[in-house]
């Protein structure tokens, strides 16, 4: 039996599949006798000593997670500075990981968790303290390097992709009377992937989305509001989708919400479909509504992607072999073998290529008007949506989710302000 505990900890914003790569990890860790603690809230619980005993957790509970939406230990979005600025907490994080004997350290999240989690590695290095840590991918950006996508992604794609191709049928059946123009944003701060995923609701040169618009293109407004005036009078509707992190020319957010920032730094965006749906109207005289999932294309778990479920379970499990393997500073990541057929499988990258890295688009996966995807595009994307995975419901018709009882290990520590 292995000596030690694993810490497993989630960050960033929260997936339809996170809780499957966690009941990934609980699952391979108790079968190879490996005591699971989990932070409360991200490396916030670390900081704070507020550890989960997910021993007390029975197997079927742990099985469910798999099917069950949100982030099950609490996530937190906190970016740790260079070793050197947040000194006292990173030697705080290594006093909890001491007290607690937490050999291996799994961080579930993207670019800046992979971050955080190669500062720990090199942390516990120089104390010489025996730490193996391990990034895990999350994100529905799909904008971590390396790995072909991120868990997550897949599942948000699909819900971006029927949810768009639901609401076409809608404006087209109302076009005559009603809304001539309909606007759906996407999450993407950088990186146009959700956006994109969009374009999989339609196939041919009439079908919506009739225009997408990628942070990795340059808003026009005057060539925007040209063109879907142009789409109106030929096909009697227009569907829009916008990525909230377009820009203009001169590098500006089109949807810069006063400047404002997260937790991590970054500017919060949200209202570039009212925005764009405000310039239709005023200019173009047309009915419009626009739309704003926000937290629903990541929290969609009734129309998650069955190969989205499968790669988050597959980097879960590998993530605790590679852990116990001493694999440190490394991170799971999938390897796209083929396309047709689709096949894939995970491989360990170091974390030192993807922390604080962002994948964009390719240019090739952009039509070249810069409003739509390519048949390369279609290829990659297409496999990511594909299956289905539905969660089992209760005789009232709804998901039947967990909740865990997430019963906290009494403190060894002072307390500390994180």
């Amino acid at each position: 039996m292995p000596q030690g505990t694993l810490l497993y900890a989630q960050s960033g914003g929260v997936t339809a599949v996170i809780n499957a790569t966690a009941a990934a990890v609980i699952a391979e860790a108790r079968a190879r006798k490996v005591k699971v603690l989990a932070a409360r809230n991200g490396i916030l619980g670390a900081l704070r000593e507020e550890l989960i005993d997910t021993s007390r957790e029975s197997a079927a509970t742990i099985r469910a997670l798999a099917h069950t939406p949100g982030g099950a230990f609490g996530s937190c979005r906190v970016k740790l500075k260079s070793l050197d600025e947040d000194r006292a907490r990173y030697e705080r994080l290594l006093d909890v990981l001491r007290a607690h004997d937490v050999r291996w350290f799994l961080y579930n999240g993207g670019n800046d968790s992979a971050d955080t989690a190669n500062k720990v590695s090199k942390l516990a290095a120089e104390f010489g303290y025996p730490l193996t840590c391990v990034g895990v991918p999350k994100t529905v950006d799909n904008d971590l390097a390396v790995t072909d996508c991120c868990p997550g992604f897949g599942s948000a794609a699909k819900y971006t992709a029927v949810s768009v191709r639901e609401a076409a049928l809608d404006v087209a059946a109302m076009a005559e009377t009603s809304t001539k123009v309909f606007v759906y944003e996407a999450m993407g701060r950088h990186a146009g992937w959700l956006a994109a995923a969009a374009g999989l609701a339609g196939k041919g040169p009439d079908d919506a989305p009739h225009l997408i618009l990628f942070p990795e293109r340059p808003y026009d407004e005057a060539d925007f509001l040209a063109r879907v005036g142009k789409i109106v009078a030929k096909v009697g509707y227009c569907v829009v989708v916008a990525s909230e992190g377009i820009r203009t020319a001169d590098g500006g957010f089109v949807a810069d919400a006063g400047g404002g920032k997260d937790s991590f730094g970054h500017t919060q965006l949200g209202g570039v479909a009212s925005f764009l749906a405000g310039r239709v109207k005023h200019e173009l005289g047309m009915k419009v509504h626009w739309t704003l999932p926000d937290y629903l294309q990541r929290s969609a778990r009734h129309i998650a992607s069955k190969t989205d479920l499968d790669q988050a379970l597959a980097v879960g499990k590998a993530a605790v072999q590679y852990a116990l393997a001493g694999r440190n500073a490394t991170m799971p990541v999938i390897v796209r073998t083929s396309d047709t057929p689709y096949r894939w499988k995970i491989e360990p990258a170091p974390l030192a290529k993807i922390a604080n890295r962002e994948k964009k688009m390719p240019a090739n996966f952009i039509r070249r008007d810069g409003y739509g995807i390519t048949a390369a595009a279609r290829r990659y994307l297409e496999p990511l949506i594909r299956g289905e995975a539905p969660p089992p419901y209760g005789r009232d018709g709804i998901p039947k989710y967990v909740e865990l009882d997430n019963v906290l290990l009494e403190k060894k520590l002072a307390g500390f302000d994180a």
